[in-house]
């Protein structure tokens, strides 16, 4: 969960490689990698992933669709359906071979891969499995891009039977002639059994410019009956994203996200505006154990609580009914792989994060083998967020978004390895 882009095609598309074939590419151990250790094999040079001769981004991604979904608890049959919605959805972009430098930058992950995963976890329940993806990616322009992520989300609604009509009443505001920013759309796939996902999508807020941002929120919150709903925001550095829940939603939300740049364990306490929403204390203890600062907030020992001063901190407020004009969920975003040395670490702090909500953090340590075989203190970016939502009448949701490390692995903190290089 970085930025956005888009391109692809209703038709599906085969990569070289079978992507329904689950025999391991890259993992070639089943052994899950224990936190701070990693599996068994390396990359051949520091910040460039092992794949297989003519390895493509669609087969490569899709593998690693079929071992999340088994780690996720989901069969067979909606396993092998998933990985070839992910290959329709990657359109030609999905055909290219891994050996070539990704056609565009890609915001969606700092390799520029369009593709991210995340699991969400709640207590006494196998985790959900999404996919965020930019079908767009590799259209050749930012206007393009946008176009072709249309054109594919309509296709899904068409083909699942969704309504896409909120989506066409904001398509001036988040898709003009000449759109500027890091994006365009990306979409997101909630696996459920049944093969049949759940679809969001994400939009820029800056399509007009940076400085109508908040005049374009504003507007599309208003457009879909949350009139009041602007004024409920907290201060944020800037608007990130605007997404809406499309189709077989028990709950349809609005959400938008907004960047906290030098935020404090004690400022991110104050971010929600939700009736009922998490305590001060509960934020603060989930902020200070994702950016690995003591529990008090002292940094050695100076008795002072450290600000996150590198990529900002996330906050995303989601809003389901329209009297009140308050959002009904809260989510806290921190970016781990910015204040970690490692994915070692990060994995540690992970866990540490689902203890503390009584969960079980097995299928994550499972999950991580299943993306990549490397050791994780080769690497930080595999764990690029974690994210702790509360959304009225639901248990609290802890959330780890997982890189697929596509094109290139993030050096650890300190090494020598020109990362500019490897993601270029």
């Amino acid at each position: 969960m970085h930025q956005l882009s888009d391109d692809a095609t209703g038709t599906q598309h085969r990569s070289v490689l079978d992507p329904l074939d689950t025999r391991p590419s890259r993992r070639v151990s089943s052994r899950s990698p224990r936190s701070g250790a990693g599996g068994p094999v390396k990359a051949p040079r520091p910040g460039v992933p092992r794949t297989p001769d003519g390895e493509t981004l669609g087969g490569h991604a899709a593998r690693q669709v079929l071992r999340l979904c088994e780690a996720a608890g989901l069969g067979g049959a909606d396993s092998a359906a998933y990985a070839r919605t992910l290959l329709t959805a990657l359109g030609p972009a999905g055909e290219r071979r891994l050996d070539e430098p990704p056609p565009e930058d890609s915001f969606l992950s700092d390799d520029h891969t369009p593709v991210e995963f995340s699991l969400a976890f709640v207590p006494d329940a196998p985790p959900t499995l999404r996919v965020l993806l930019e079908p767009g990616f590799g259209a050749g322009s930012l206007e393009r891009n946008g176009r072709v992520g249309l054109r594919v989300v309509r296709e899904m609604a068409r083909r699942w039977g969704f309504d896409t009509r909120r989506l066409d009443e904001l398509e001036d505001l988040f898709f003009p002639e000449a759109p500027e920013g890091p994006l365009a759309l990306w979409c997101a796939l909630e696996l459920v059994p049944g093969a049949v996902p759940k679809v969001k999508v994400y939009l820029n807020p800056a399509a007009s410019g940076q400085k109508r941002s908040a005049e374009t929120v504003r507007e599309a919150l208003r457009r879909l009956g949350h009139r009041q709903a602007f004024a409920a925001l907290p201060e944020g550095d800037r608007h990130l994203f605007f997404a809406l829940d499309l189709g077989d939603w028990e709950e349809p939300r609005v959400k938008v996200y907004l960047a906290h740049h030098d935020l404090s364990a004690a400022e991110a306490a104050g971010l929600s505006r939700m009736d009922g929403g998490p305590e001060r204390a509960e934020i603060k203890k989930f902020f200070r154990t994702a950016a690995g600062h003591s529990a008090d907030g002292a940094e050695n020992g100076a008795g002072r609580d450290p600000r996150l001063d590198r990529r900002p901190v996330q906050s995303c407020h989601a809003f389901t009914e329209t009297a009140t004009g308050l959002p009904s969920g809260f989510t806290l975003y921190v970016p781990v792989r910015d204040y970690a040395r490692h994915d070692g670490e990060a994995l540690d702090r992970a866990v540490s994060v689902l203890e503390r909500y009584g969960i079980d953090s097995a299928p994550l340590v499972e999950s991580l083998s299943a993306v990549t075989s490397r050791p994780l203190r080769e690497g930080v970016g595999l764990i690029a967020y974690l994210g702790l939502a509360h959304q009225q009448g639901k248990p609290a949701r802890v959330t780890v978004y997982v890189s697929s490390e596509a094109y290139a692995v993030r050096p650890p903190a300190g090494a020598p390895a020109a990362w500019a290089d490897a993601v270029l």
